[in-house]
């Protein structure tokens, strides 16, 4: 493939698009969480923490529902951080951190946040090391802030059903990527690794996950809600679902 180099807006929609092959409904979960935090804030413009952010997706979408926002956003891979940073800009205040330790939130710019939002990224860690994630990220919020995770859940109740949904939908995302109407995850990081200024990040980026993410565990949405409850929040449920996804939310 021959290098080149793509300007940074470019390569954030080339990231949306590659995600919406996977969920087609990718916005609608944004939509539904921005939704949630609008309910808790009181008319105040929020402090949103972007939580496992990549490209700023959900950042982008916040500045432009919320204009006044102050935003925090946190990530460890450096090639979707570079785009995030030439996405926002001055707009938004990001910062590199581990999830996978409690040291993430040294990092933070901010003790307490109105919202901590999250979409699709939360099922690269082990159980027991989201359970104290989400007790930390409780501790980050303001009394009656509220986190919002939007990620793999299946429905507890319809096993079978959406065993069939899911793999109705690998087979038109396979279709999509056979006509080259959508990069596949593998294709869109081989670009982003010819890219000139992007491929040393890439490589970084393999560095830090010499075997890629740790394997996608993805409980039901029962653990999820169980899980918050026992760490502390107040109200706990579902807000939005999609097939085998869904949004769930837990109010400080």
């Amino acid at each position: 493939m021959t290098p080149y180099l793509v300007e940074p807006w470019a390569w954030q929609e080339s990231w949306d698009r590659q995600q919406e092959a996977y969920m087609p409904d990718r916005e609608h979960r944004f939509t539904a969480m921005l939704d949630a935090l609008d309910a808790v804030l009181d008319r105040r413009p929020p402090r949103l923490l972007d939580l496992a952010g990549g490209t700023g997706t959900i950042s982008l979408r916040a500045l432009a529902r919320f204009l006044d926002a102050e935003v925090t956003l946190l990530d460890l891979d450096p090639a979707l951080l570079a785009i995030a940073g030439a996405s926002l800009g001055d707009r938004a205040e990001i910062v590199t951190a581990d999830l996978g330790t409690p040291e993430w939130r040294s990092a933070l710019p901010h003790q307490e946040y109105d919202g901590v939002l999250t979409a699709t990224a939360l099922h690269w860690l082990p159980g027991d090391r989201l359970g104290q994630l989400y007790a930390e990220i409780r501790d980050v919020l303001r009394p009656g802030g509220i986190f919002v995770n939007a990620d793999h859940m299946p429905d507890d109740a319809l096993p079978e059903l959406t065993k069939r949904m899911t793999g109705r939908a690998r087979e038109r995302r396979q279709a999509r990527y056979a006509t080259g109407s959508m990069l596949s995850w593998s294709d869109w990081w081989a670009r982003a690794g010819a890219d000139p200024t992007l491929a040393p990040l890439v490589a970084e980026r393999h560095a830090i996950y010499p075997t890629g993410h740790s394997p996608e565990w993805a409980p039901a949405v029962s653990w999820h809600v169980k899980t918050l409850t026992e760490a502390g929040f107040t109200e706990v449920g579902t807000v939005w679902r999609g097939g085998s996804d869904a949004a769930v939310a837990a109010v400080r």
